[in-house]
């Protein structure tokens, strides 16, 4: 691990705290005492998307490597970062919590059936690709369930210390978040940067914009044929519409060691923050006066 890598999973963890910060435990009783929000979430990440994203590969006529790139970046569920937008839109943060800790252990068993499914269709290859289950357990409890956990715990024990920084740490965290893509993007590869070309940029772009579109609107759309409330929408459009782009470099760099592979999650990274801020924007446009700390008309949310 370089020392960038470190660096990202320390942003990403302090960005997890800010997000429990704002959350308490009765939030999280809610998700799982009216759990159709968080199965319609599970099943709209874990099958939806995965056969959508096959349609995108099948139809783009790009090389196989990487059209089986999109599939591997459609089969790892969000991440941090889908938390995120939730806690900044004012969304339902304990369901995509909830949903990413949950995803993240089903995809130790689906992300080796879809990769390898992938392979075989697109290159003819069977890889029988398996996740580090001890290193995957480790960075969900590290970087997602231990931070949430903290900052919720901060919360319970100093509530006014929690109220006063809410809002400061909203504009540290998308500083930091900021911060992150640009290591990504402009640190050298052995530093752990990405090293793609621009041109490799403009030839995927569509394909991977159409993954991230279909994964919102596939969301979006199932949790209103479940009649969720606003902040479930929102929450579960993100969670579909925004995947965890780490993992996608884990598996094609590290496991698959196939760097044009991750390539369709590179160019996904560049753009699927600013999309699904704006996805929900569209759904509760006062989000932006309570993001910069005003009051605003309660809605339904």
């Amino acid at each position: 691990m370089t020392y960038i890598d470190l660096l990202i999973s320390g942003i990403l963890a302090f960005i997890m705290v800010s997000v429990g910060l704002s959350l308490t435990e009765r939030d999280f009783a809610t998700t799982f005492r009216r759990p159709r929000a968080y199965f319609t979430g599970v099943f709209s990440q874990m099958v939806m998307l995965p056969l959508l994203a096959f349609g995108v590969a099948y139809f783009s006529g790009l090389p196989p490597e990487f059209q089986v790139g999109i599939l591997i970046l459609a089969s790892c569920p969000g991440g941090m970062t889908s938390s995120f937008l939730s806690y900044l839109l004012g969304a339902n943060a304990a369901l995509s919590v909830s949903l990413v800790a949950t995803n993240s252990f089903i995809a130790l068993i689906s992300v080796p059936l879809i990769v390898n499914g992938a392979l075989l269709f697109f290159m003819g290859q069977d890889t029988h690709l398996t996740l580090p289950f001890w290193d995957t357990v480790l960075q969900i409890f590290s970087i997602t369930i231990l931070p949430v956990v903290a900052g919720v715990l901060i919360r319970h024990k100093l509530p006014e210390f929690a109220k006063r920084v809410e809002n400061p740490l909203k504009w540290i965290t998308l500083v930091l978040l900021a911060t992150l893509f640009a290591i990504k993007f402009f640190a050298g590869e052995d530093q752990g940067g990405s090293g793609i070309t621009l041109s490799e940029i403009l030839t995927l772009l569509p394909f991977s914009l159409a993954v991230n579109i279909l994964g919102l609107a596939a969301g979006y759309f199932a949790a209103r044929s479940q009649r969720l409330i606003v902040k479930n929408r929102i929450t579960i459009g993100i969670e579909v519409g925004i995947q965890n782009t780490n993992l996608a470099f884990l598996i094609a760099g590290t496991l698959i060691g196939n760097e044009a592979m991750l390539k369709p999650a590179l160019v996904y990274a560049m753009f699927s923050f600013f999309t699904a801020l704006g996805y929900g924007l569209i759904q509760k446009p006062e989000a932006i006066s309570q993001f910069i700390g005003k009051r605003s008309k309660p809605s339904e949310v």
